[in-house]
């Protein structure tokens, strides 16, 4: 089925909803007696939302400005979740898949009847809970890194973001995964971590740490980059220890000073099978992630 050129398809075994129009590309679920009515708002509320969208892109590009400059709800998102970040480097752009995924959660839990649902956005999650019930996703991999979010817990969204992702990144980490308040701000924060994962800015330019990372200007693999020229890593060949930490360490800093700005929860940060987690502590079994990133590391050596 296809409204205003969205594809929709039911994923088997349980029947999630697929959701994909352009760059958006959505694994939706809804459980509870209103999840068929729910499962029409989500379609409802992807209708033209991306074509609406595009008219703000050339704002959205640019680093955020004040709510009076952008129209569309999900645009106001993004706005209200890269504003705040005091003199850092951040778009609107940065928040794009995280508000989306809010975006159309909101229509669906406008339904009562619900008691889960998720807006998957490649990625980055947007959910809800009712009372009695919770939410479990596993972090960069991890078997160990369970993520368990009680419904009590003001937590709603969960984004990630690394070099290798679908959005380009500043740093070093193969990911850092965020859990906040929503998707939205979880996504932002996950970019600025991830953006902030990476090696001293003294290093000479042919240490071997340096010669290890591959960079190119964001535009010349995308000219509408919101990022410009900055240079974007590509890839990362093996590292020294002492980098690895440094950059972890880049990213732990980072962390915390957002935690401090924002409705964030934590962050885990993946280096080259190296983790560390910032807060969390509540959702996250640290222990057993050390024990299985040791048992990673011990494979590779």
């Amino acid at each position: 089925m296809s409204v205003s050129s969205i594809q929709a398809a039911w994923l088997p075994p349980d029947n999630r909803l697929h959701l994909s129009h352009g760059p958006i590309d959505l694994i939706i679920k809804a459980e509870g007696v209103s999840a068929d009515r729910a499962y029409r708002k989500a379609i409802q509320a992807m209708q033209y939302l991306l074509e609406r969208l595009v008219v703000e892109l050339p704002y959205l590009r640019q680093k955020t400005q004040s709510p009076d400059h952008y129209r569309h709800p999900v645009a106001r998102r993004m706005v209200d979740a890269t504003s705040g970040y005091e003199n850092r480097f951040i778009t609107p752009m940065a928040a794009v898949a995280g508000a989306v995924a809010d975006h159309v959660l909101a229509a669906m839990t406008a339904e009562s009847g619900l008691t889960k649902a998720s807006v998957n956005n490649g990625g980055d999650i947007a959910f809800w809970l009712a009372d009695g019930y919770d939410a479990t996703a596993i972090m960069a991999n991890l078997d160990a890194a369970r993520c368990t979010i009680p419904h009590d817990s003001n937590c709603r969204g969960m984004a990630t973001s690394g070099y290798g992702g679908r959005s380009f990144s500043l740093g070093i980490a193969d990911a850092v995964v965020v859990l906040a308040d929503h998707a939205a701000n979880a996504d932002a924060a996950a970019t600025m971590i991830a953006n902030a994962v990476n090696l001293p800015a003294d290093l000479p330019s042919d240490h071997p740490d340096m010669q290890a990372v591959t960079r190119v200007p964001a535009n010349a693999l995308l000219p509408e980059s919101d990022l410009g020229d900055q240079p974007i890593v590509t890839s990362v060949a093996a590292l020294s220890p002492a980098a690895i930490e440094w950059a972890l360490d880049a990213g732990e800093n980072e962390a915390n000073a957002i935690m401090a700005l924002k409705p964030v929860a934590g962050a885990l940060i993946r280096v080259k099978d190296h983790i560390r987690v910032v807060g969390l502590d509540q959702y996250l079994n640290t222990g057993q992630i050390k024990h299985e990133a040791m048992q990673l590391m011990e494979k590779i050596t």
